[in-house]
């Protein structure tokens, strides 16, 4: 069966992801979308490991020039990329998983032969989500402890690894895991509906199809406004993925996270590192398409084929995780 994607009253494409992996085909889809997510991340990460202990931080006024500087300072121009080796690690399984789990919950919710509407978009994207994050959880836990680690903290990945296990077992890897599943619920929603709204819109209002850059920016939009409202789960998920490798600190839990923040912080403390998050989003997902656009010919994917591989599969991704 071929699930149908809802492009408004003159667009309606088969699913294009679910064809290729029948045909054998979608390792280059993955491929490509793993190669654009690792240069998107890549190019993107001093900001994101900034954005990470702005979080963390429970300073009231953080600059970010400054705290660029003292990056620099403490640990080198390199100290800018920290974390960032195993934020790609975990991006092939992390898409991989998200796209697989979101077509097994579209063939499960939806009627035979019908199509998706929004609430199942919503659901299956959630639970693919969630999905995804409950297979590399533990690898998101080390990665932040590397990003807001200090110079020599750790000798490597192991090391960390085996630090975390020493204080807190296996619970020291799922810290956070509570906040991270609930992030995924407006996030996935709220990038979903966006990005809908802003096509239909566009498909009602305009005669000929949305580009590339159309596309692009309600990508980058609704990504925006997914991040924005899940943003204070998040926050809080990082400060408790902190406290796995903190030793003589109380070990909170999530409300008592969210109780801490805002009575030392306010309303405004839960949307620390906000500023830099922004800032990476366009030139992330910009860099994500660029790139799957270059690698794409490479791996003989039809150029013909963009749009609708776009519109399949674009709520679904991370800001440095879209295939196109």
């Amino acid at each position: 069966m071929e699930e149908g994607i809802d492009m408004g009253d003159r667009w309606t494409f088969h699913n294009l992801i679910d064809k290729k992996r029948k045909s054998g085909h979608l390792w280059k889809y993955l491929l490509a979308g793993g190669i654009a997510g690792t240069c998107a991340r890549t190019c993107t990460a001093p900001l994101e490991r900034l954005k990470t202990l702005m979080q963390v931080l429970e300073t009231k006024n953080v600059k970010i020039m400054s705290h660029l500087i003292e990056m620099m300072k403490e640990g080198g121009v390199i100290s800018l990329w920290r974390g960032n080796a195993m934020n790609v690690f975990k991006l092939a399984p992390e898409i991989a998983v998200k796209i697989w789990s979101y077509e097994q919950y579209k063939e499960y919710l939806s009627s035979e032969g019908g199509e998706l509407g929004i609430l199942e978009k919503f659901a299956s994207a959630s639970l693919a989500g969630a999905t995804s994050q409950s297979f590399i959880y533990p690898l998101e836990v080390l990665k932040t402890n590397l990003a807001v680690s200090k110079t020599g903290q750790y000798s490597g990945l192991l090391d960390c690894a085996r630090k975390i296990w020493k204080l807190e077992k296996i619970t020291g890897f799922y810290k956070g895991y509570i906040p991270s599943l609930l992030t995924v619920i407006p996030y996935a929603g709220v990038d979903i509906t966006v990005y809908e709204l802003l096509k239909t819109h566009w498909l009602n209002t305009h005669t000929e199809d949305p580009g590339l850059v159309i596309l692009t920016g309600c990508c980058a939009f609704s990504n925006f406004c997914g991040q924005f409202v899940s943003y204070p789960l998040n926050l809080v998920r990082t400060r408790m993925q902190v406290q796995a490798i903190l030793t003589g600190v109380p070990q909170l839990n999530m409300i008592s996270v969210f109780y801490k923040i805002y009575k030392r912080q306010g309303v405004t403390g839960f949307f620390r590192g906000m500023t830099p998050t922004f800032l990476k989003l366009f030139p992330s997902v910009c860099i994500s398409r660029m790139v799957y656009e270059s690698v794409k010919p490479l791996l003989g994917i039809a150029c013909s084929e963009t749009v609708l591989l776009a519109s399949s599969v674009c709520p679904l991704m991370d800001e440095a995780e879209r295939l196109v």
